[in-house]
């Protein structure tokens, strides 16, 4: 089973989401596209926050060195991303696709984030209380409907209970669990978290 996890922005909580669900699962995990802080990107993140012994991390199909939306971070290293080549890994494995902010973020002219995501994908929406994100959050599952693709909630921050229940009641996203704010996310916590996610991620 492959898991695509987007945010309905950037720096809402993708990637400490990503590492709860490949604990979760002892899942692989592929992130085709970093941009900028190379050194300590997303992968290595990952790699830190996990603790199973099974998780594959796969190379990026794409490694850019400026924290950018990606189109503009490829025009500076003077590259053109090209969606052919961005290929999922083979695995027998489950495998988790974090996203790179949005949906629409763009790749390059015509590409952007959606078009990485395949029918068969299981989408995990990461949703994170500010103003504004409720219309963000219900536009980003709304455009999730148009690929028919199974579509997933996990909230993530301090609880909002009017937003929270707002957009579960105005969607039919299955509510996977909510990700609090922690004093820091290490392996213990994040072991924690995929303990109380995984019945969820399972019947998903």
């Amino acid at each position: 089973m492959t898991f695509f996890i987007t945010g309905i922005s950037t720096e809402v909580g993708k990637t400490v989401a990503s590492a709860i669900v490949v604990e979760a699962l002892a899942a692989d995990y592929w992130k085709p596209i970093q941009a900028g802080d190379l050194n300590r990107s997303d992968s290595h993140k990952i790699e830190a926050l996990i603790s199973n012994d099974r998780t594959v991390i796969h190379p990026n199909s794409y490694a850019l060195n400026t924290p950018m939306s990606p189109h503009a971070a490829a025009d500076i290293d003077g590259i053109s991303i090209q969606l052919d080549k961005i290929v999922p890994p083979t695995t027998k494995n489950d495998l988790v696709i974090e996203g790179a902010g949005g949906l629409m973020v763009p790749l390059n002219d015509t590409d952007t984030i959606y078009d990485l995501i395949q029918p068969d994908y299981k989408v995990i929406v990461v949703s994170r209380h500010y103003l504004g994100s409720i219309n963000h959050t219900l536009l980003t599952i709304e455009k999730l409907q148009q690929k028919g693709v199974a579509i997933g909630i996990i909230f993530s921050g301090n609880e909002h209970p009017t937003t929270e229940e707002i957009i579960l009641k105005k969607t039919t996203a299955a509510f996977l669990g909510r990700i609090n704010e922690e004093k820091k996310f290490n392996k213990a916590v994040v072991k924690k978290y995929a303990a109380a996610f995984q019945e969820a991620l399972l019947s998903f």
